[in-house]
Protein backbone atom coordinates (compact mmCIF):
# COMPACT_ATOMS: atom_id res chain seq x y z
CA UNK A 1 0.00 0.00 0.00
CA UNK A 2 1.26 3.23 -1.02
CA UNK A 3 0.76 5.95 1.53
CA UNK A 4 0.73 9.48 0.33
CA UNK A 5 1.97 12.31 2.54
CA UNK A 6 0.87 15.84 2.14
CA UNK A 7 3.56 18.04 0.87
CA UNK A 8 5.60 15.15 -0.36
CA UNK A 9 5.82 13.14 -3.47
CA UNK A 10 5.37 9.46 -3.56
CA UNK A 11 8.82 8.97 -4.90
CA UNK A 12 10.60 11.09 -2.22
CA UNK A 13 11.34 9.07 0.82
CA UNK A 14 10.59 10.63 4.11
CA UNK A 15 13.96 9.90 5.60
CA UNK A 16 17.39 9.16 4.15
CA UNK A 17 19.69 7.13 6.31
CA UNK A 18 23.24 8.56 6.65
CA UNK A 19 26.26 6.44 6.16
CA UNK A 20 27.71 5.02 9.32
CA UNK A 21 30.98 6.97 9.70
CA UNK A 22 31.35 6.62 13.44
CA UNK A 23 30.67 10.37 14.05
CA UNK A 24 27.65 12.56 14.06
CA UNK A 25 27.16 14.55 10.92
CA UNK A 26 25.63 17.96 10.87
CA UNK A 27 24.46 19.36 7.58
CA UNK A 28 26.27 22.45 6.40
CA UNK A 29 24.76 25.55 7.85
CA UNK A 30 22.86 23.63 10.50
CA UNK A 31 23.17 24.53 14.14
CA UNK A 32 24.10 21.90 16.67
CA UNK A 33 21.26 20.29 18.42
CA UNK A 34 20.20 22.09 21.55
CA UNK A 35 20.76 19.08 23.62
CA UNK A 36 24.36 18.48 22.49
CA UNK A 37 26.59 16.93 25.13
CA UNK A 38 28.67 19.37 27.29
CA UNK A 39 31.99 17.76 26.35
CA UNK A 40 31.65 18.61 22.70
CA UNK A 41 34.80 20.70 21.44
CA UNK A 42 36.95 19.98 24.56
CA UNK A 43 39.62 18.32 22.48
CA UNK A 44 40.43 21.52 20.55
CA UNK A 45 40.65 23.57 23.78
CA UNK A 46 43.10 21.12 25.28
CA UNK A 47 45.35 21.42 22.25
CA UNK A 48 45.35 25.24 22.52
CA UNK A 49 46.22 25.13 26.24
CA UNK A 50 49.08 22.74 25.57
CA UNK A 51 50.53 25.10 22.94
CA UNK A 52 50.36 28.10 25.27
CA UNK A 53 52.21 26.22 28.03
CA UNK A 54 54.92 25.17 25.64
CA UNK A 55 55.30 28.75 24.46
CA UNK A 56 55.59 29.95 28.09
CA UNK A 57 58.19 27.31 28.83
CA UNK A 58 60.16 28.43 25.73
CA UNK A 59 59.86 32.11 26.68
CA UNK A 60 61.22 31.70 30.23
CA UNK A 61 64.79 30.66 29.18
CA UNK A 62 64.99 33.51 26.70
CA UNK A 63 63.92 36.00 29.38
CA UNK A 64 66.50 34.57 31.77
CA UNK A 65 69.20 34.91 29.14
CA UNK A 66 68.19 38.50 28.43
CA UNK A 67 68.22 39.40 32.11
CA UNK A 68 71.62 37.75 32.54
CA UNK A 69 72.98 39.67 29.54
CA UNK A 70 71.65 42.93 30.92
CA UNK A 71 73.23 42.20 34.29
CA UNK A 72 76.57 41.43 32.61
CA UNK A 73 76.41 44.64 30.61
CA UNK A 74 75.63 46.65 33.74
CA UNK A 75 78.49 44.96 35.60
CA UNK A 76 80.89 45.74 32.73
CA UNK A 77 79.75 49.36 32.66
CA UNK A 78 80.15 49.68 36.43
CA UNK A 79 83.58 48.09 36.23
CA UNK A 80 84.52 50.46 33.41
CA UNK A 81 83.32 53.40 35.45
CA UNK A 82 85.33 52.14 38.41
CA UNK A 83 88.47 51.69 36.35
CA UNK A 84 87.92 55.06 34.72
CA UNK A 85 87.39 56.65 38.10
CA UNK A 86 90.58 55.15 39.45
CA UNK A 87 92.44 56.28 36.34
CA UNK A 88 91.08 59.82 36.61
CA UNK A 89 91.90 59.91 40.32
CA UNK A 90 95.49 58.81 39.81
CA UNK A 91 95.93 61.04 36.78
CA UNK A 92 94.26 64.21 38.03
CA UNK A 93 93.38 64.11 41.71
CA UNK A 94 95.87 61.87 43.55
CA UNK A 95 98.96 62.97 45.56
CA UNK A 96 101.05 61.69 42.65
CA UNK A 97 99.12 63.88 40.20
CA UNK A 98 99.64 66.84 42.55
CA UNK A 99 103.41 66.31 42.57
CA UNK A 100 103.48 65.77 38.79
CA UNK A 101 101.68 69.07 38.28
CA UNK A 102 104.35 70.84 40.33
CA UNK A 103 107.14 69.14 38.38
CA UNK A 104 105.46 70.00 35.06
CA UNK A 105 105.57 73.67 36.05
CA UNK A 106 109.29 73.40 36.82
CA UNK A 107 109.91 71.54 33.55
CA UNK A 108 108.33 74.36 31.57
CA UNK A 109 109.99 77.13 33.55
CA UNK A 110 106.80 78.47 35.15
CA UNK A 111 108.54 79.50 38.36
CA UNK A 112 105.87 81.96 39.50
CA UNK A 113 103.13 79.35 39.07
CA UNK A 114 105.20 76.73 40.89
CA UNK A 115 105.47 79.09 43.86
CA UNK A 116 101.66 79.27 43.96
CA UNK A 117 101.30 75.50 44.39
CA UNK A 118 99.96 74.91 47.94
CA UNK A 119 102.78 74.26 50.40
CA UNK A 120 105.63 75.55 48.21
CA UNK A 121 105.95 79.10 49.56
CA UNK A 122 107.54 78.96 52.98
CA UNK A 123 107.16 81.15 56.04
CA UNK A 124 110.35 82.65 57.46
CA UNK A 125 109.54 81.37 60.93
CA UNK A 126 109.30 77.83 59.55
CA UNK A 127 112.71 78.24 57.95
CA UNK A 128 114.17 79.44 61.22
CA UNK A 129 112.66 76.48 63.08
CA UNK A 130 114.11 74.11 60.47
CA UNK A 131 117.61 75.55 60.94
CA UNK A 132 117.59 77.36 57.61
CA UNK A 133 118.69 81.00 57.22
CA UNK A 134 115.47 83.00 57.39
CA UNK A 135 116.98 85.85 55.38
CA UNK A 136 117.47 83.67 52.28
CA UNK A 137 117.01 85.54 49.02
CA UNK A 138 114.36 84.53 46.47
CA UNK A 139 116.53 85.65 43.54
CA UNK A 140 116.90 82.09 42.16
CA UNK A 141 113.15 81.38 42.17
CA UNK A 142 112.73 82.56 38.60
CA UNK A 143 112.88 81.06 35.13
CA UNK A 144 116.18 82.77 34.23
CA UNK A 145 117.97 80.88 37.03
CA UNK A 146 116.44 77.44 36.37
CA UNK A 147 118.05 74.54 34.51
CA UNK A 148 116.17 71.97 32.43
CA UNK A 149 114.15 69.24 34.15
CA UNK A 150 113.34 66.16 32.05
CA UNK A 151 112.57 62.42 32.20
CA UNK A 152 110.29 62.80 35.21
CA UNK A 153 108.96 59.41 36.33
CA UNK A 154 107.10 58.53 39.52
CA UNK A 155 108.74 55.63 41.29
CA UNK A 156 106.34 55.05 44.18
CA UNK A 157 103.52 56.43 46.31
CA UNK A 158 103.21 55.40 49.95
CA UNK A 159 100.78 56.70 52.56
CA UNK A 160 101.51 56.55 56.28
CA UNK A 161 98.93 58.22 58.47
CA UNK A 162 97.95 61.54 56.97
CA UNK A 163 101.12 62.00 54.88
CA UNK A 164 101.82 60.48 51.47
CA UNK A 165 105.40 60.06 50.26
CA UNK A 166 105.75 60.39 46.49
CA UNK A 167 109.17 59.39 45.16
CA UNK A 168 110.17 60.68 41.73
CA UNK A 169 113.12 60.05 39.40
CA UNK A 170 114.26 62.74 36.95
CA UNK A 171 117.16 64.38 35.15
CA UNK A 172 118.02 67.93 36.19
CA UNK A 173 120.36 69.69 33.80
CA UNK A 174 121.60 66.31 32.60
CA UNK A 175 122.19 64.92 36.10
CA UNK A 176 120.07 62.01 37.35
CA UNK A 177 118.31 62.51 40.65
CA UNK A 178 115.65 61.11 42.97
CA UNK A 179 113.50 63.08 45.39
CA UNK A 180 110.77 62.10 47.85
CA UNK A 181 108.02 64.66 48.40
CA UNK A 182 105.63 64.71 51.35
CA UNK A 183 102.00 65.49 50.50
CA UNK A 184 99.02 65.92 52.81
CA UNK A 185 95.31 66.58 52.41
CA UNK A 186 94.15 70.17 52.01
CA UNK A 187 90.43 69.38 52.21
CA UNK A 188 88.40 69.23 49.03
CA UNK A 189 87.07 71.35 46.22
CA UNK A 190 83.48 70.22 45.87
CA UNK A 191 83.70 66.43 45.68
CA UNK A 192 87.31 66.48 44.51
CA UNK A 193 90.23 66.05 46.93
CA UNK A 194 92.78 68.86 47.34
CA UNK A 195 96.43 68.47 48.34
CA UNK A 196 99.37 70.48 49.59
CA UNK A 197 103.02 69.83 50.32
CA UNK A 198 103.40 68.79 53.94
CA UNK A 199 107.01 69.92 53.66
CA UNK A 200 107.96 72.70 51.26
CA UNK A 201 110.05 71.47 48.29
CA UNK A 202 112.27 74.55 48.53
CA UNK A 203 115.88 74.30 49.71
CA UNK A 204 118.70 76.79 50.42
CA UNK A 205 122.13 77.16 48.87
CA UNK A 206 124.53 78.95 51.25
CA UNK A 207 126.91 80.41 48.68
CA UNK A 208 130.33 81.90 49.41
CA UNK A 209 132.23 83.35 46.46
CA UNK A 210 135.84 84.42 47.05
CA UNK A 211 137.39 87.02 44.81
CA UNK A 212 134.30 88.48 43.20
CA UNK A 213 131.22 90.43 44.20
CA UNK A 214 129.35 89.14 41.15
CA UNK A 215 128.62 85.60 40.00
CA UNK A 216 126.31 83.64 37.72
CA UNK A 217 123.84 80.88 38.49
CA UNK A 218 122.82 78.94 35.37
CA UNK A 219 123.90 82.01 33.40
CA UNK A 220 121.80 84.42 35.48
CA UNK A 221 124.11 87.17 36.77
CA UNK A 222 123.83 88.24 40.42
CA UNK A 223 125.62 90.66 42.74
CA UNK A 224 126.14 89.97 46.44
CA UNK A 225 125.03 93.51 47.23
CA UNK A 226 121.71 92.87 45.50
CA UNK A 227 120.82 89.56 47.15
CA UNK A 228 122.38 89.88 50.62
CA UNK A 229 120.31 91.22 53.49
CA UNK A 230 123.05 93.75 54.31
CA UNK A 231 122.91 95.17 50.79
CA UNK A 232 125.86 97.37 49.85
CA UNK A 233 127.30 96.88 53.34
CA UNK A 234 127.70 93.13 52.86
CA UNK A 235 131.04 91.63 53.86
CA UNK A 236 132.48 90.05 50.68
CA UNK A 237 133.56 87.04 52.76
CA UNK A 238 130.07 86.33 54.12
CA UNK A 239 127.97 83.55 52.56
CA UNK A 240 124.84 84.56 50.68
CA UNK A 241 121.83 82.25 51.34
CA UNK A 242 119.39 81.81 48.46
CA UNK A 243 116.25 79.73 48.09
CA UNK A 244 116.10 77.22 45.25
CA UNK A 245 113.53 74.81 43.85
CA UNK A 246 113.71 71.08 44.50
CA UNK A 247 114.44 69.36 42.25
CA UNK A 248 116.86 71.53 40.33
CA UNK A 249 120.44 71.88 39.17
CA UNK A 250 122.22 75.15 39.92
CA UNK A 251 125.59 75.76 38.31
CA UNK A 252 127.55 78.56 39.97
CA UNK A 253 130.41 80.22 38.13
CA UNK A 254 132.28 83.51 37.95
CA UNK A 255 133.25 85.16 34.69
CA UNK A 256 134.37 88.77 35.05
CA UNK A 257 137.22 90.85 33.67
CA UNK A 258 139.13 90.27 36.91
CA UNK A 259 138.31 86.73 37.99
CA UNK A 260 136.80 83.48 36.83
CA UNK A 261 135.94 80.05 38.14
CA UNK A 262 134.78 76.84 36.52
CA UNK A 263 131.17 75.91 37.17
CA UNK A 264 130.31 74.31 40.50
CA UNK A 265 127.14 72.22 40.12
CA UNK A 266 124.66 72.05 42.99
CA UNK A 267 121.90 69.41 42.70
CA UNK A 268 118.95 70.34 44.89
CA UNK A 269 117.35 66.95 45.53
CA UNK A 270 116.08 67.19 49.12
CA UNK A 271 113.38 69.59 50.35
CA UNK A 272 114.25 71.98 53.19
CA UNK A 273 117.95 71.20 52.98
CA UNK A 274 120.79 73.70 53.45
CA UNK A 275 123.59 73.18 50.92
CA UNK A 276 126.85 75.10 51.66
CA UNK A 277 128.84 75.90 48.52
CA UNK A 278 132.20 77.65 48.36
CA UNK A 279 133.62 79.00 45.11
CA UNK A 280 137.23 80.16 44.84
CA UNK A 281 137.96 82.33 41.84
CA UNK A 282 141.22 82.69 39.94
CA UNK A 283 142.56 85.81 38.26
CA UNK A 284 141.98 86.16 34.55
CA UNK A 285 144.89 86.53 32.16
CA UNK A 286 143.68 90.02 31.38
CA UNK A 287 143.76 90.93 35.06
CA UNK A 288 147.27 89.57 35.55
CA UNK A 289 148.44 91.42 32.45
CA UNK A 290 146.93 94.63 33.76
CA UNK A 291 148.64 94.21 37.14
CA UNK A 292 151.94 93.50 35.39
CA UNK A 293 151.61 96.67 33.36
CA UNK A 294 150.72 98.73 36.44
CA UNK A 295 153.72 97.36 38.38
CA UNK A 296 156.04 98.03 35.45
CA UNK A 297 154.83 101.62 35.30
CA UNK A 298 155.30 101.99 39.03
CA UNK A 299 158.88 100.69 38.93
CA UNK A 300 159.67 102.93 35.99
CA UNK A 301 158.46 105.86 38.06
CA UNK A 302 160.67 104.69 40.90
CA UNK A 303 163.63 104.77 38.54
CA UNK A 304 163.09 108.45 37.83
CA UNK A 305 163.83 109.35 41.44
CA UNK A 306 167.44 110.47 41.67
CA UNK A 307 167.99 109.35 45.23
CA UNK A 308 169.69 106.33 46.72
CA UNK A 309 166.43 105.11 48.30
CA UNK A 310 163.49 105.91 46.00
CA UNK A 311 160.42 106.63 48.13
CA UNK A 312 157.95 103.77 48.40
CA UNK A 313 159.98 101.64 46.02
CA UNK A 314 161.24 98.08 46.51
CA UNK A 315 164.86 98.80 45.64
CA UNK A 316 167.63 101.14 46.81
CA UNK A 317 171.36 101.52 47.39
CA UNK A 318 173.18 102.07 50.67
CA UNK A 319 176.51 103.89 50.97
CA UNK A 320 178.58 105.03 53.96
CA UNK A 321 180.07 108.01 52.20
CA UNK A 322 178.88 110.96 50.21
CA UNK A 323 177.87 111.11 46.57
CA UNK A 324 179.01 113.80 44.19
CA UNK A 325 175.92 113.76 41.97
CA UNK A 326 172.43 112.30 42.33
CA UNK A 327 172.33 108.67 41.15
CA UNK A 328 170.69 107.51 37.99
CA UNK A 329 168.41 104.53 38.12
CA UNK A 330 167.08 102.31 35.37
CA UNK A 331 165.20 99.01 35.22
CA UNK A 332 167.05 96.07 33.76
CA UNK A 333 164.56 93.28 34.48
CA UNK A 334 161.06 93.84 35.76
CA UNK A 335 159.67 91.21 38.13
CA UNK A 336 157.42 88.59 36.56
CA UNK A 337 154.12 89.16 38.30
CA UNK A 338 151.65 86.50 39.39
CA UNK A 339 148.37 87.11 41.19
CA UNK A 340 146.78 84.79 43.73
CA UNK A 341 143.58 84.97 45.83
CA UNK A 342 143.96 86.67 49.18
CA UNK A 343 140.72 86.48 51.10
CA UNK A 344 138.22 88.45 49.06
CA UNK A 345 141.01 90.36 47.33
CA UNK A 346 144.31 89.43 45.66
CA UNK A 347 147.99 89.45 46.41
CA UNK A 348 151.24 89.48 44.46
CA UNK A 349 153.61 86.78 45.70
CA UNK A 350 157.29 87.58 46.05
CA UNK A 351 158.95 88.24 42.69
CA UNK A 352 162.47 89.26 41.84
CA UNK A 353 163.71 91.99 39.51
CA UNK A 354 166.86 93.90 38.73
CA UNK A 355 167.45 97.64 38.79
CA UNK A 356 170.65 99.44 37.75
CA UNK A 357 172.36 102.34 39.44
CA UNK A 358 175.05 104.72 38.24
CA UNK A 359 176.58 106.98 40.88
CA UNK A 360 179.93 108.47 42.01
CA UNK A 361 180.74 108.00 45.67
CA UNK A 362 183.31 110.23 47.40
CA UNK A 363 185.15 108.90 50.39
CA UNK A 364 184.79 110.95 53.53
CA UNK A 365 188.12 109.62 54.75
CA UNK A 366 190.39 110.58 51.87
CA UNK A 367 188.17 112.29 49.32
CA UNK A 368 188.67 109.64 46.69
CA UNK A 369 185.85 108.97 44.23
CA UNK A 370 184.54 105.53 43.42
CA UNK A 371 182.42 105.21 40.31
CA UNK A 372 179.53 102.75 40.79
CA UNK A 373 177.81 101.29 37.72
CA UNK A 374 176.09 98.09 38.78
CA UNK A 375 172.93 96.02 38.88
CA UNK A 376 170.83 96.02 42.04
CA UNK A 377 168.68 92.88 42.49
CA UNK A 378 165.53 93.25 44.56
CA UNK A 379 162.52 91.25 45.65
CA UNK A 380 159.06 92.71 45.89
CA UNK A 381 155.54 91.61 46.82
CA UNK A 382 152.18 93.33 46.84
CA UNK A 383 148.50 93.39 47.64
CA UNK A 384 145.59 94.27 45.40
CA UNK A 385 142.35 95.67 46.78
CA UNK A 386 139.26 95.78 44.60
CA UNK A 387 136.88 98.62 45.34
CA UNK A 388 133.08 98.21 45.10
CA UNK A 389 133.28 99.97 41.73
CA UNK A 390 135.77 97.39 40.44
CA UNK A 391 138.88 99.59 40.61
CA UNK A 392 142.11 97.82 41.61
CA UNK A 393 144.43 99.45 44.13
CA UNK A 394 147.95 97.97 44.11
CA UNK A 395 150.40 98.29 47.00
CA UNK A 396 154.00 97.20 46.35
CA UNK A 397 156.48 96.52 49.14
CA UNK A 398 160.06 95.29 49.36
CA UNK A 399 160.68 91.88 50.83
CA UNK A 400 163.01 92.06 53.83
CA UNK A 401 166.48 90.65 53.37
CA UNK A 402 167.00 91.83 49.85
Amino acid sequence: MVRAFRGATATEPSAVPTPDTGADATPAGASPAPDAAPGAGAGAGADAATGTAEQARATRPRLGRDLTLIAVVIAVLLAGLGVGGVFLYRTLYSPTAFVQHYLDLLSTGHAADALQVPGVAIDRSVMDAAGLPKNASEALLRKAAMATLTDVEVRSEHTDGGVTDVTVDYRAGGYAGTTTFQVESAGSIGVLPAWRFARSPLAVVDLTVHGSMTFQVNGFRLDKRQVALAGSEVDPADPVPMLMFTPGLYSVRVDTAISYSPGVAVLSDAPMKNVPVEVQTEPTEKFVSTVQSRVDDFLDQCATQRVLQPTGCPFGFVVQNRIDEPPQWSMITAPKITVVPHGEDWSIPAATGTAHIVVDIRSIYDGSVRHVDQDVPFTMAGTIDISPTGTASIQVTAVDGD
